[in-house]
């Protein structure tokens, strides 16, 4: 065996032997089994706040419902208060009452600080604390499950599930496959660059499986508590009415509705509080004095949406491209033109069916160039759609097609339809001409596009309605932060930003 083949085989095995350390470390370090204690009411002596409790709940995996618990505890406390003026608790308010907060944890103080934000001084609905962008609902997630773990170890519940020790070593492990791939690649004659790419690859997916797995496990007094709030769970499963109670019942159950969503018991409440980044397609807005749910609809199908007046132009052409090319190959389309009958029809070039769809995937490639979306992807559908294999002798339509004058059913729907099309761009591109209008709101959500350069979604509130339909903001455009207030010039032929400028951030 070779120098070169030893190494590279010798890296293999070392990644053989980082798997078998780093199942048998997975296995180690899993958590205990819990036995539920006995169905009790009692919090203990010195109880876990909520928050800590949700990670207990979720196995030390997640902290789902901590935001939800930590905001009923600060009202079973007096710091917030929570209202309910009608029979729909979707429509509760939470207010802030000033109460002194110097105690609070610094979970605690996160959950309080993004009240305030929102509810000021006369208070917000319940469905206002959501965040308007991912980005920083992800965020700020993360910083208060690092809150809550932090506070968990300093209670001695919750540990690193890898030793420093053991994570390291695991760590520094993960390299060793590289190196010998890199000086097998060095030995058999490649380049630098190319031995040290060989030798990061492997480094890659191990490392990533490394940092899933460093995460949190309960220690003994953990794995205790977690017992004896599986008994207090069991306790408020048993009151049947309790998981429908709303976030307004703080006032009656103190504390116990905050235990309740840490355990995941009070559904109903937790489904009204939420933390994340809310529904995009309905959003609370304060913008013209009052608090108020707006509506979001995304014209996603919408044709020429978001386009420029260059833009609709060009696919008024690839349209019409279309229309006129299907009118033109059925007006001179004759039937000596194919071979429908003898021993050679299904072999030749001739075949109806093969010069049928030549004729079509022509017109459809001129289209699509013609509309600036020309790939190597469209030349293999149309090889796909050609292939001598999609022409049977069985398609008897195809043998009557060539001897039909003018336009078949199908291209006489299309041609009506792409004139249509050219039509409805034309229109735009002349409604383009006008002069912009202008609108000033505060932007409730802008929303990203699958396409990088298609233009993104952004939702403004002009506070004179209780929906709106998402503007257009180009690609290349700066971002524009929910809850500033902007000014835009837009066409609302096409609901296009020409311009836009920031009144308040």
């Amino acid at each position: 065996m070779s120098l070169e083949a030893q190494f590279y085989w010798g890296g293999a095995g070392l990644i053989v032997l980082w798997f078998a350390a780093f199942g048998l470390s997975l296995v180690a370090t899993r958590n205990g089994t819990v036995q539920a204690a006995p169905a009790t009411q009692e919090f203990g002596p010195e109880p876990e706040p909520p928050a800590v409790v949700a990670l207990l709940a979720n196995r030390w995996r997640s902290v789902d419902h901590a935001a939800a618990a930590t905001l009923l505890d600060l009202a079973a406390s007096g710091l917030v208060e929570v209202r309910q003026p009608a029979d729909d608790p979707a429509n509760s308010t939470v207010h802030v009452t000033g109460k002194d907060a110097e105690a609070l944890t610094p979970y605690e103080r996160r959950v309080l600080t993004r009240i305030t934000e929102q509810a000021g001084e006369s208070g917000a609905p319940i469905g206002a604390i959501a965040f308007r962008a991912q980005e920083r609902a992800s965020s700020w997630n993360s910083a208060l499950r690092r809150e809550i773990i932090a506070e968990a170890r300093l209670r001695g519940l919750s540990r690193s599930r890898l030793a420093p020790l053991l994570a390291t070593a695991l760590f520094v492990a993960a390299f060793g496959p590289g190196v010998l791939f890199a000086l097998g690649g060095l030995t058999g004659g490649h380049n630098i660059r190319g031995a040290i790419t060989v030798g990061v690859l492997p480094a890659i997916p191990l490392m990533y499986l490394l940092a899933r797995a460093i995460g949190e496990r309960a220690t003994r007094l953990g794995l205790e508590r977690e017992a004896h709030w599986a008994g207090v769970q069991a306790w408020l499963r048993a009151h049947e009415d309790f998981a429908q109670l709303p976030p307004a019942a703080v006032t009656m159950w103190d504390r116990y509705l905050a235990y309740g969503a840490a355990l995941g018991v009070t559904t109903r409440t937790t489904r009204l509080l939420g933390f994340d980044a809310g529904d995009k397609h309905q959003v609370w807005s304060s913008y013209g004095g009052a608090w108020r749910p707006v509506r979001i609809r995304y014209p996603r199908l919408r044709l020429g949406f978001g386009a420029t007046t260059a833009q609709l132009l060009q696919l008024a052409g690839a349209a019409a491209v279309v229309a006129v090319g299907l009118a033109l190959f059925a007006a001179l389309r004759q039937p000596e033109w194919a071979v429908t009958s003898g021993p050679d029809a299904s072999h030749s070039l001739r075949r109806p069916g093969l010069l049928l769809t030549l004729g079509w995937v022509a017109i459809g490639l001129l289209a699509i160039a013609a509309a600036g979306r020309f790939s190597r992807w469209t030349l293999f559908v149309a090889f796909l759609a050609t292939m001598p294999g999609n022409y049977a002798s069985g398609h008897g339509w195809l043998l009557h097609a060539m001897d039909r004058s003018g336009p078949l059913p199908g291209e006489t729907v299309a041609i009506v339809c792409f004139s249509a099309i050219t039509a409805y761009y034309l229109t735009l591109a002349a409604l383009e001409l006008r002069a912009p209008h202008t609108v000033t709101g505060e932007v409730l959500r802008m929303e990203p596009r699958k396409r990088d350069k298609a233009p993104r979604f952004l939702a403004v509130d002009t506070g004179d309605a209780e929906h709106t339909i998402a503007w257009a903001l180009p690609a290349g455009s700066p971002d524009l932060a929910p809850g500033s207030v902007v000014r835009l010039a837009v066409s609302p032929a096409t609901r296009a930003v020409r311009s836009a400028e920031l009144v308040t951030a």
